[in-house]
């Protein structure tokens, strides 16, 4: 049983406040599927809710104390409010209340769980190991918080006992997981508005590879300086075997790049072309996580390398909006400065010498104020970046705390936003052959499709 308290058989009539959420509509999809009693609800009526209410869940829009009188266990996000009236009722009547990866752990049972953990690159990595397994025959089950054009969905019941999940540390919640296989892409700083420090991040990604057990294994980035430290301090432990993939030639699954002659992968004696359709080194490395589970599943690597040219990419991760008269419009959901440069990295490589303008809007006041000389060094690698007011989501605002204090350090290409004239400007500079990325965490994706009308507007 993989939560401390609940297994899916336990759980009855489930209720989720907060349904229309990527990773609560992912675990509902689930049990639906499964065929438990589900029901939801959530502030607006969002296009998954309609799917869920096909599905066969009773959805609710709007939140009322009502909604939960039916229910036997009731899920909760992080971003739930404590008076929520749902929230409220379900505690007075001493329903058990569950938070989304309580719920997520209960539904993997005794499936073969590989959790897959990381401060950036977890949902593109997870879909990728999604995408490959059904490549090669295998019909895992899969939680992913993205979703991924080549699986239709975001979630979905397999026909093996085999639990693909994307297993998120930012508030320490991947530690109600019991996998047996671990992926650790990389360790860095974040979320320092739940840890407090950088140490307390590394130290919860120690807890999290002593979940595995024995006959597992923690599949760490050796690219990457906190999942190389990670994966050395658990291998000194003894609790499991490690196993590393990256560009090291020490790793066990290793990255090549072949210049001209694109990339490849090795395992063992043997190295493969490794052909992708997504840009960037950094998903180059995702894709060497994602052979490395395969092959620790038993698929052949061969096999492996080849299911990952099915691989078109995730939902907001550098996802192409549209293209008008040779100018290309992206969007990426990078929230990290780590993930903007590796953002703004595959931009350049599509943009092949032309010019990158970038529409950047902060998230989190914590984020922007513990991060904001990295951010402005990570933007000044585009030709234009305009960054826009900072967005909230479940922060309220800190004093002296705006984007300002990002656009302050900028260089030449880089100023302030307005929000109703921004894509009008970002689109203002674009010429035949440039890329404009539309980069954040919050309502700034709402812009691609802003900026491929004003630059149609600009042709007519």
């Amino acid at each position: 049983m993989n939560s401390p308290q609940y297994d899916q058989s336990a759980l009855g009539r489930i209720h989720f406040i907060g349904v229309g959420g990527v990773g609560m509509s992912a675990i509902a999809r689930i049990l639906v599927s499964r065929g438990l009693t589900v029901s939801g609800s959530d502030a607006k009526d969002l296009p998954v809710m309609a799917d869920l209410a096909a599905a066969g869940a009773r959805i609710h829009v709007g939140y009322a104390a009502e909604n939960v009188e039916t229910a036997e266990t009731v899920v909760a996000g992080s971003a739930i409010r404590a008076d929520n009236p749902e929230l409220a009722a379900a505690r007075k009547a001493g329903l058990p209340v569950l938070h989304r990866s309580e719920a997520l752990a209960a539904a993997m049972g005794t499936d073969t769980v590989v959790a897959v953990a990381g401060t950036h690159g977890k949902s593109t990595t997870t879909s990728m190991i999604a995408v490959l397994l059904r490549g090669v025959g295998l019909d895992p089950s899969f939680a992913i918080g993205a979703n991924v054009p080549a699986l239709g969905v975001n979630a979905a019941s397999g026909s093996t006992p085999v639990f693909v999940a994307e297993a998120d540390e930012s508030d320490g919640s991947f530690l109600n997981y019991r996998p047996k296989f671990s992926v650790v892409t990389n360790v860095e700083a974040d979320h320092l508005d739940h840890y407090g420090t950088a140490e307390a991040v590394f130290a919860s990604f120690d807890d999290f590879s002593r979940l595995l057990p024995a006959d597992g294994a923690l599949i760490a980035c050796a690219d990457d300086a906190g999942a190389l430290a990670l994966a050395q301090r658990t291998a000194e432990g003894g609790g499991t075997r490690t196993v590393l993939y990256g560009t090291a030639a020490t790793a066990d699954v290793v990255l090549h790049d072949r210049g001209p002659d694109g990339m490849a992968v090795s395992v063992g004696d043997e190295t493969f072309p490794l052909v992708l359709q997504v840009p960037g080194r950094h998903n180059a490395l995702n894709a060497a996580a994602a052979v490395a589970v395969a092959v620790e599943l038993g698929v052949a690597a061969q096999d492996a390398v080849a299911a990952l040219a099915g691989f078109s990419g995730a939902s907001r991760r550098f996802e192409l909006k549209g293209s008008v008269a040779g100018v290309r419009v992206y969007d990426d959901y990078a929230h990290h400065p780590t993930e903007v440069r590796a953002a703004l990295a595959a931009a350049r490589s599509v943009a092949d010498g032309h010019r990158v303008h970038v529409l950047f809007q902060p998230h989190l006041f914590s984020r922007t104020r513990e991060f904001a000389a990295e951010f402005a060094a990570a933007l000044d690698a585009a030709d234009t970046a305009l960054v826009l007011a900072i967005y909230p989501a479940r922060e309220d605002p800190i004093p002296g705390v705006t984007s300002e204090l990002i656009t302050a350090l900028l260089g030449q290409g880089g100023q302030p936003a307005e929000t109703a004239t921004a894509a009008r400007d970002i689109a203002a500079g674009a010429q035949s052959g440039d890329v404009i990325l539309t980069i954040g965490a919050g309502d700034v994706t709402a812009y691609g499709p802003l900026i491929v009308e004003e630059l149609r507007a600009r042709q007519s």
